[in-house]
């Protein structure tokens, strides 16, 4: 963690006056929380153009393992820096272990959100609302789902 702390420090020092336009991709640390368990793991974002992107994610929680792909349309604020809205959606699958007996759900997921590049840092937010609905044995709805993302950005 004290490594993890130094590196990113050292990155935001050296990149501090570089400008403040947008990324093509970025890898950090997702996050899909609300209602039911809080899921983390490893998240990658590729934009194809400056509207377009898709985000991957491999999330893991208590007996839990996800894997989820979004494709976003993303909007720049005007004014805010940086700062941009998307809309997109996409699939996922759950796979979990429960009271001794492996099971396998699939994910509907559309997304609304807000991502921010940090002027002046290799560094991109997002946070999102994302309800989810799980088909398969024992198929549910939770509509206070949301994400966040920290990425490293190049």
């Amino acid at each position: 963690m004290k490594k993890l702390f130094i590196l990113t420090f050292v990155a935001i020092s050296l990149s501090f006056g570089a400008s403040a336009q947008s990324y093509k991709n970025s890898i950090g640390l997702g996050l899909d929380f609300g209602t039911g368990q809080t899921l983390v793991g490893p998240s990658f974002k590729h934009f194809f153009n400056a509207n377009s992107a898709i985000q991957p994610e491999l999330l893991f929680g208590d007996h839990t393992t996800r894997l989820q792909a979004f494709y976003q349309y993303h909007q720049a604020i005007k004014g805010a820096d940086g700062l941009r809205w998307y809309i997109g959606g996409g699939p996922g699958v759950n796979f979990f272990k429960y009271a001794g007996y492996n099971n396998t759900t699939f994910l509907l997921m559309p997304q609304a959100g807000l991502d921010f590049k940090i002027p002046g840092a290799p560094i991109a937010l997002d946070f999102d609302w994302r309800p989810t609905a799980f088909i398969g044995d024992n198929s549910d709805f939770e509509a206070g789902r949301f994400g966040f993302g920290f990425r490293f950005t190049f």
